[in-house]
């Protein structure tokens, strides 16, 4: 196998193989299969490479739940109202990027929304039409 990368594969250290080997799902198969040679050519201990593996599904697993777990916060509304506005109204796959509570919580914001513009919009009438 030719190593086209840059650097090449071979010339990478250990703790970057272990990464690549690890986090397979973000590498290149070629640059993974490369990986896993150079490391055993520098007989690097099996319990090692699982290890990497092992510690890149945690990591994995605790991005997604940091990620299901965020939520809209007051200081959302406060400092940057129109963006956090903006997604509320306009997103629509939170839950599918992974965004489990805040996609519950857009729910519920959104119907508070539609009933403040319904509720301005009728007192805006019933005023308009006394005058």
């Amino acid at each position: 196998m030719t190593d086209e990368f840059t650097p090449p594969i071979s010339e990478r250290t250990t703790k970057e193989l272990l990464e690549i080997v690890g986090d397979f799902n973000k590498w290149n198969p070629r640059a993974v299969q490369l990986a896993n040679n150079e490391l055993q050519n520098r007989k690097v201990e099996q319990k090692k490479i699982e290890t990497a593996k092992y510690l890149s599904k945690k990591k994995i697993r605790v991005e997604e739940n940091l990620k299901a777990n965020e939520s809209y916060h007051i200081c959302d509304f406060i400092f940057e109202p129109f963006g956090t506005l903006f997604e509320i109204i306009v997103s629509w796959e939170l839950r599918k990027d992974g965004y489990i509570r805040k996609a519950e919580q857009q729910k519920i914001l959104r119907l508070i929304i539609g009933i403040i513009f319904l509720t301005c919009f009728i007192f805006y009438n019933i005023y308009n039409n006394k005058t």
